[in-house]
């Protein structure tokens, strides 16, 4: 793995500041940031109907990535208590991830949506950029609600100065190495 690429999360692996890339731009209030975004997988199946190609979307999987070349720190205000509030950040997501999934699944699941194109082979291919497309939509949404979500992670923890909050926090996220 290319230690510029994006770092799937991992029950196994914690993040050091060796993966946060990025030059601190000085007029970010927060002494560290960790961009964190989803990436999905999926299964598109297309079929005839009536003489008109459906298709269904099924297996979709995803994944919490943090991102090192968009991920950066103060230098001066590096500490053990930082990088673990900052680790927070990327389990947060994937604890929301887990949260969310079905709800994905079930936007997508036992449904068929038309394409267009005009033959089948143009449709099947369509079927294909289409059902990314709105499975991409639904990602929008879940990392707006993560965004979201992340804040209030941030503003309860005092950006991880509220060490009893954070403690809280980091018992729930024990939970996903388990």
């Amino acid at each position: 793995m290319n230690e510029n690429e994006p770092i799937s999360w991992s029950k196994d692996f914690f993040l050091g500041w060796s993966n946060f890339k990025a030059d601190h731009n000085p007029t970010i209030f927060e002494d560290a940031h960790s961009e964190i975004k989803f990436r999905f997988m999926w299964l598109v199946t297309s079929d005839t109907v009536n003489n008109d190609i459906v298709f269904s979307i099924k297996n979709i999987e995803l994944f919490v990535e943090f991102f090192p070349l968009l991920s950066s720190f103060r230098s001066l205000e590096i500490n053990d208590n930082l990088l673990k509030h900052e680790q927070g950040h990327f389990d947060l997501a994937e604890l929301f991830k887990n949260e969310c999934l079905a709800e994905l699944q079930n936007a997508f699941y036992n449904k068929t949506f038309s394409t267009r194109g005009q033959n089948d082979d143009q449709r099947k291919q369509y079927a294909k950029v289409d059902s990314g497309k709105m499975i991409q939509l639904e990602i929008e949404k879940l990392e707006e609600r993560l965004h979201e979500r992340r804040e209030k992670y941030d503003k309860e923890t005092s950006l991880g100065q509220n060490y009893e909050k954070q403690l809280e926090y980091d018992l729930l996220f024990d939970g996903l190495r388990k």
